[in-house]
């Protein structure tokens, strides 16, 4: 594991984002840029619904999603790149794939859910 710090710092949103990725790729056989996108989107989509941004989507269900097309918030695609913007170069690229991703994904491959792990694994990550 890397000694790598954040270059901001890391938040409940960034752990989501993540989280909702790996379960994009593993759960939803998303691609990898696919799942980037998923995970980006599906967090925004939750910020925005927990401060009365944003109703409930309606109308999709699960399995009837185009998986060749990116979701759009406010006309805005919800890709890999958006994802690497503000996720990753956010948090630095040596932090995102030297200490981030890799505790992300062995928490969600023992099993845990986000909310088991969306405050302890951020614990001791400072800028």
């Amino acid at each position: 594991m890397s000694n790598a710090k954040p270059h901001a710092a890391v938040r409940r949103f960034d752990v989501f984002a993540e989280y909702n990725r790996l379960k994009g790729l593993k759960e939803e056989g998303l691609s990898a840029p696919q799942a980037k996108g998923y995970g980006l989107w599906l967090a925004k989509v939750v910020a925005a619904q927990k401060f009365g941004r944003l109703p409930r989507p309606s109308g999709e269900k699960k399995g009837e999603r185009r998986k060749t097309q990116w979701h759009e918030l406010s006309g805005v695609p919800q890709t890999d790149k958006l994802f690497n913007k503000e996720i990753v170069d956010r948090l630095g690229k040596a932090f995102y794939s030297g200490v981030f991703a890799p505790a992300v994904r062995e928490a969600y491959e023992d099993g845990k859910s986000y909310e088991e792990i969306r405050d302890s694994i951020r614990r001791g990550w400072k800028p």
